[in-house]
């Protein structure tokens, strides 16, 4: 049987050999499809693997306590006052570190030079938390934050556009028609963030952000925040912060044990779930529409293998005569299909390879790599594509009668 399958392959090679410009023409819809579909596979896979760095390199074990409608509708926000009761240990023991964020925007602008600000009011513990680091100058300290200090650090992208040939540390910009006194510059951030553009933020004291930059205060007269962000002291106390910030936050609201929660709570696990669900989805989508190739040369290879019976009509009929079984014939034609496939398969994943090199060495901070059961999917689509799409012209010049095939012209 071994034999009988290599001498089908040589015969099959030779057939491509023979024909290269249709053997090339009908290779190629295999060669594309394949291609596109482990090259859209593999960047999925890396996009989602960066999106994953980028978040764990925002901090580790952090928790997020925001916003949410209670049963009339209105939206309940955090408050400095619940911020402070999540960092009491003897509430929220495993909690590491708790930091209430205000995010505003205010125009911002340093000698004549104008800018859309994004305002971020933080503590002291915000390098901390979100593992960041100052290049230039410093963070403000507990001190400054309890007395309401004017002070800021800015982001990469704030210095570029208001202290392009000046030396930020020291100078004193307005923000929201405020002076500021710019104490620190960022060191560049790779991820979005919790909301946006890392690079283009302007921190300040959150008190200073609530006191000066906006006066916003909730029915019971206690200032509002946007956001509280909390770090758990380890992986494995994530579900247990959870449980303590919830409890406490129902206490502090005086939500009954009947109502529903009117905050939120979002772990990093959770966020990250959610954008793989979503390049998943994409990553399926894209794999399906380059698919549609595969059909194209599936559709393609049955054609010129039907074209193939046709020429060989004569020795179809002249092996039955010497004692041909129908399971040779159809064995030789699926062989010859089925090669015809996988070499279109083969040359299809060294493009993807190709395509992958380069994409890594591209500028887009993507590192895609062909994982090897990608390799082995692909070759099981060609050598598939060639036995489904080749099973009916094999049968074809199997039931051919031998008599007539000898006669054919």
């Amino acid at each position: 049987m071994i034999g009988i399958l290599l001498e089908n392959t040589r015969i099959a090679l030779l057939g491509l050999r023979t024909n290269k410009l249709r053997s090339a023409l009908t290779m190629l819809g295999i060669t594309i499809g394949v291609s596109a579909v482990i090259s859209l596979v593999s960047i999925g896979q890396a996009v989602d693997a960066f999106v994953r760095n980028q978040f764990l390199g925002l901090g580790t074990n952090l928790l997020l306590v925001t916003s949410q409608e209670d049963d009339r509708g209105i939206l309940i926000r955090p408050t400095l006052n619940e911020a402070r009761a999540l960092a009491d240990l003897n509430r929220v023991p495993d909690a590491l570190f708790v930091m209430p964020q205000v995010n505003l925007t205010r125009p911002a602008s340093f000698e004549g030079r104008e800018a859309s600000g994004r305002v971020r009011g933080v503590t002291a513990d915000f390098p901390t938390i979100r593992s960041r680091e100052v290049i230039a100058g410093r963070f403000f300290d507990s001190t400054e934050v309890d007395g309401l200090a004017r002070v800021a650090v800015i982001g990469q992208t704030v210095v570029e556009r208001l202290f392009p040939d000046v030396y930020p540390i020291g100078q004193n910009m307005r923000v929201g028609g405020v002076p500021f006194r710019v104490i620190g510059v960022m060191a560049a951030a790779g991820g979005a963030g919790f909301g946006g553009d890392e690079n283009d933020l302007i921190f300040v004291p959150i008190t200073t952000a609530q006191t000066r930059l906006s006066g916003e205060r909730v029915l019971t007269g206690e200032r509002p925040v946007t956001n509280i962000l909390v770090q758990a002291r380890d992986g494995s106390s994530i579900e247990a912060v959870t449980q303590q910030i919830r409890q406490t936050m129902r206490e502090e609201r005086g939500i009954n044990f009947r109502d529903e929660d009117t905050f939120g709570i979002f772990t990093q696990t959770d966020l990250l779930d959610s954008l793989g669900q979503i390049t998943g989805l994409l990553t399926i989508f894209l794999a399906v529409i380059a698919g549609i190739s595969l059909l194209v040369g599936g559709i393609g290879i049955m054609n010129i293998m039907l074209v193939t019976v046709t020429e060989r009509t004569r020795e179809i009929g002249l092996r039955k005569a010497v004692g041909a079984q129908k399971r040779d014939i159809v064995l030789q034609f699926l062989t010859e299909a089925t090669v015809l496939s996988m070499t279109g398969g083969g040359i299809g994943i060294a493009f993807a390879l190709i395509g992958a090199a380069l994409v890594t060495a591209s500028p887009l901070g993507l590192t895609v790599a062909i994982e090897p059961i990608n390799v082995v999917l692909a070759t099981a689509i060609s050598v598939g594509i060639g036995v489904f799409f080749g099973i009916y012209p094999a049968n074809r010049a199997a039931a051919l009668n031998p008599i007539d095939a000898l006669r054919y012209e």
